[in-house]
């Protein structure tokens, strides 16, 4: 096996260990969480509304801002590439527009929040 074949042969492997890695991670960090909980002494009640008061319902809100963001990201950053033939628009743009997504995105949900 050569440089391409061993490339297509671990990133495969790569993506599932990490994917594993992460999942692990987050259940394990998820148990030692609801493990301090219950050290502390707190009542069922207490440790429910402490849960229900983490969730955010506006997350698919800012996803779509996000998304809708990354996406003129990429189309101005392929339109510009096209217009100067310069390489360095797309990821310009993709960073900036995200960035901005994200920004729009909080502000948004914490002024519907506030309104609440």
């Amino acid at each position: 096996m050569h440089g391409p074949e061993i490339i297509a042969v671990f990133i495969p492997i790569i993506i599932t260990l990490v994917i594993g890695v992460v999942l692990i991670v987050h259940f394990y960090l998820h148990s030692k969480e609801k493990q301090m909980l219950i050290e502390k002494g707190l009542s069922t009640e207490e440790i429910k509304q402490f849960f229900q008061e983490k969730k955010d319902g506006l997350w698919l809100m800012k996803i779509g801002i996000i998304s809708i963001a990354f996406g003129i990201g990429l189309g101005f950053g392929m339109f510009m590439e096209d217009t100067t033939t310069k390489e360095y628009w797309v990821p310009l743009s993709l960073f900036v527009g995200t960035g901005v997504g994200f920004v729009v995105a909080n502000v948004l949900s914490d002024k519907m929040k506030k309104d609440k």
